[in-house]
């Protein structure tokens, strides 16, 4: 997501605390709050798939998501 995406969700979550959204604003806010997530979700998972980890006999093991666990 770029800055102004994000400068625009703070801009709008102050209007809401101070004057408040119209209902335009309130389904902007929204739309732009489930872009952020995803952004957030799809590099946290990123992240997560990166991540090894390293068993005291010195083996190492990719994490497993947890529905590949059981």
């Amino acid at each position: 997501m770029d800055h102004e995406k994000i400068k625009r969700i703070n801009e709008l979550a102050k209007k809401q605390r101070t004057t408040g959204l119209t209902p335009a604003e309130v389904e902007e806010q929204k739309a732009l709050r489930q872009e952020y997530l995803a952004d957030f979700r799809k590099g946290m998972e990123a992240m997560l798939e990166g991540v090894v980890i390293k068993r005291p006999d010195g083996t190492m093991e990719k994490l497993k998501k947890k529905s590949e666990m059981h």
